[in-house]
């Protein structure tokens, strides 16, 4: 049986932590940001969680169980 290959594209966006929390960017950071605020701009600054709905499928993205 072959080895689970890790979804490449997934692998860049997302991480897990220690603990096995999957983190993400913020979105809304790439291009445009004269139009936004400066602090909505700071806002969107680090990581934040998964959604729970979504953390099984990028679990089973990155290779995970």
């Amino acid at each position: 049986m072959p080895k689970q290959k890790t979804h490449k594209g997934t692998a860049k966006r997302f991480r897990r932590t220690g603990s096995g929390k999957l983190v993400r960017r913020q979105s809304g950071r790439g291009h445009l940001k004269l139009a936004k605020g400066k602090e909505s701009y700071r806002r969107l600054d680090g990581t934040t969680d998964v959604a729970k709905a979504d953390a099984p499928r990028i679990n089973r993205l990155l290779g995970g169980n």
